[in-house]
């Protein structure tokens, strides 16, 4: 039986998806990204973005990066993905904004790429579906009103999923994962 190869692209992009797939259904455990040359924003850009998908990168080199792969640039407002690799206050007005979906298409909202610290700053505990009872994660390099702006835009089933990138590591935070801030 022949087996198909794939190269080294298509090999990142599904490890970095698997990494990704088990973050979220495990809301607050960090999962190892692929080790690779690549920035960890540009490899999860690469396993999102395509011809089919739009986005927006508060950074302009990464901006470029992406528009490489063929998606559309778009404002924070009609962006599906959304990449901050440095979430900054000044971002926040833009991103309050940004599609949560709708109750006949819920699929339509963004999803955040967000550049953080893991084990400093503020403490969350996490409930919800995919985690025993509670979990603690320490997140740093967030902007602490982030928190309460992500807790208004979710009314399950609209709201966003959060991908929390640092350390070579990614954190899922499905619409369904309760944040309290301790």
């Amino acid at each position: 039986m022949a087996s198909v190869m794939m190269n080294a692209q298509e090999a990142r992009t599904q490890n970095t998806f698997t990494a990704m797939m088990w973050a979220l259904s495990h809301p607050g455990q960090p999962r190892p990204l692929p080790r690779m040359l690549l920035a960890p924003f540009f490899a999860v850009g690469e396993t999102l973005v395509d011809l089919e998908t739009s986005y927006y990168a508060s950074h302009d080199g990464l901006d470029q990066q992406l528009a490489r792969l063929g998606g559309r640039s778009r404002p924070p407002q009609e962006a599906m993905y959304q990449f901050y690799p440095e979430l900054e206050d000044a971002d926040l007005p833009d991103l309050k904004e940004a599609p949560v979906g709708t109750h006949a298409s819920p699929d339509l909202s963004a999803t955040l790429v967000i550049g953080a610290e893991f084990d400093s700053g503020t403490t969350l505990r996490l409930s919800g579906p995919g985690i025993q009872e509670t979990t603690e994660l320490s997140v740093g390099g967030i902007p602490p009103s982030f928190w309460s702006l992500r807790e208004k835009a979710i009314q399950y089933p609209l709201g966003w999923d959060v991908f929390l990138i640092g350390e070579g590591q990614v954190v899922g935070l499905p619409r369904t994962t309760v944040v309290e801030v301790l």
